[in-house]
């Protein structure tokens, strides 16, 4: 790129919402508060909490003597002006929620990066590299025969590997690479789950793209009309669309799922796992809810996108839309015929009739609620609440379980291992009181330990001796937090 070029690319860059956060003079603390709260463990917030948290934070950066004279809804106000933050309202809710732009996410993933620069020239990274390169030759070819050979080499392989370890020769990965590539694993997973935003906001253009394709069309048919017309969904057609469906499909297949789900649980009960940090084993944990979240936020806007296109088109609203579109250009046009004959201070004689409907206030308005006339139906039987572990620490409430003797057996299994879920604590200290074991350690790991996505099966012997069963959230207790269990 010659230098004039990138000159201009990069002033043209520079007035861009990333590059002015990262200029600011406030920049460290903007993205200081946004990302922790609407980074690392939220990525969307109500309005209202977001601006008591706000609040707050801004009340301790006073109290340490920075000058921080607005309220906590005015700096969310210009955040949104300079697009840090995006505004929705999701339905279903009673008020708007706030969360990143793109920008904004990828300004604070840079800057963490700064902090804690990330080698790229790993074995790992490699290793991805070049499997991939092999696979896409592989799949690319066209000769059956070397196909054939290839797979009969691989075939070779396995059985040798098989025998090996039917001789007792298993090679397993050492710790440091088993961390290493964990770690890739982890990174690559956080840009997948990072990038969601950014397909959101591809979608969002394409569907502002389509509708100026509509309105701008002045013949009897075009292109994207006759598509939509024909029953064509042009943004799940679109490449991102496609992209993004085959991707959507490969996370909900049920198969892929179960093997997702299966692959975690069997890391997390590795030992090398223990040498991971707390928020890298926590992403894990979480790894297959952030995903489903993230990409289900992107389907369902997809899944928008695609009704209200169509039924723009059925509606013939863009009919509408497309007259006030060209009386809006005849008035641009004859008021740059007359700019040079009418000062822009002089008084015109002419009087604008407005409306005879005076609107003071939305609130004066009172939407028709069609219920309240209607004759009160039969009542449903309703079905049973769901035991959680806000019922949990009711039962432990009204009961008498031994937490000190519970702790202990924490304690002391954490002592062998970095971290435990219940399941393991039993095996080695089985439920001197039955349900109550169960329930005081479920108690004990709402409060101390980190939710897994998945349940497990525990056990006990009751008080007429027969052995019994139960499903329960799995739930990690860590060794770094053994502490909180004295």
């Amino acid at each position: 790129m010659k230098a004039d070029k990138a000159i201009a690319t990069y002033r043209r860059m520079r007035a861009q919402p990333l590059w002015r956060l990262l200029a600011s003079n406030t920049g460290p603390t903007v993205i200081g508060l946004l990302q922790a709260h609407l980074y690392e463990n939220d990525r969307s917030l109500p309005a209202s909490i977001f601006h008591e948290r706000i609040a707050r934070d801004l009340e301790e950066l006073r109290a340490q003597g920075e000058d921080f004279p607005q309220t906590a809804q005015a700096y969310v106000a210009g955040w949104l002006a300079d697009g840090y933050l995006e505004r929705r309202f999701p339905t279903g809710t009673s008020e708007e929620e706030y969360e990143l732009s793109t920008a904004a996410v990828e300004a604070i993933r840079f800057v963490s990066g700064l902090e804690q620069p990330h080698s790229a020239a790993t074995e790992s990274r490699l290793t991805l590299v070049i499997e991939a390169l092999a696979r896409l030759a592989e799949d690319t070819d066209t000769d059956k025969f070397r196909r054939i050979d290839r797979l009969m080499a691989e075939q070779a392989r396995i059985d040798k590997e098989i025998d090996a370890i039917q001789k007792g020769q298993m090679r397993v990965l050492p710790h440091a690479t088993a961390l290493e590539r964990s770690r890739e694993i982890i990174a690559l997973a956080d840009d997948l789950a990072g990038d969601f935003r950014r397909v959101r906001d591809q979608f969002d253009q394409l569907n502002r793209d389509l509708r100026e394709r509509i309105m701008d069309n002045d013949g009897n048919r075009g292109d994207v009309l006759d598509s939509l017309f024909a029953g064509i969904d042009l943004i799940s057609e679109s490449d991102a669309g496609r992209t993004f469906s085959a991707f959507w499909r490969l996370l909900t297949d049920p198969e892929q799922a179960a093997t997702l789900d299966q692959a975690l649980e069997n890391i997390m009960s590795r030992e090398f796992v223990g040498q991971l940090e707390a928020k890298e084993r926590r992403f894990l944990l979480r790894l297959t809810r952030t995903l489903l979240e993230q990409g289900g936020m992107v389907h369902e806007v997809l899944q928008t996108f695609a009704r209200s296109l169509k039924h723009f088109v059925q509606s013939r609203e863009y009919l509408e839309q497309r007259r006030l579109n060209h009386l809006l250009k005849d008035a641009q046009r004859a008021a740059l015929a007359l700019k040079d004959e009418v000062r822009a201070t002089e008084t015109l004689q002419y009087t604008l009739a407005l409306t005879s409907s005076r609107l003071r206030s939305l609130s004066q308005w009172v939407l028709h609620d069609p219920s309240l006339q209607a004759l009160p139906g039969q009542m449903a039987e309703g079905d049973a609440p769901p035991i959680d572990l806000e019922s949990v620490g009711e039962l432990v409430a009204q009961s008498e379980i031994d937490f000190r003797t519970l702790k202990a057996h924490v304690r002391a299994v954490l002592e062998q291992r970095p971290q435990a879920s219940i399941a393991d604590v039993l095996e080695q200290f089985p439920a001197a009181q039955g349900l109550g074991s169960v329930v005081g350690l479920l108690a004990l790991g709402s409060r101390h330990g980190f939710k897994a996505d998945h349940s497990e099966t525990v056990g006990w012997v009751g008080g007429d001796d027969e052995r019994r069963s139960a499903r329960i959230p799995k739930i990690f207790f860590l060794r770094e937090r053994a502490n909180e269990l004295v």
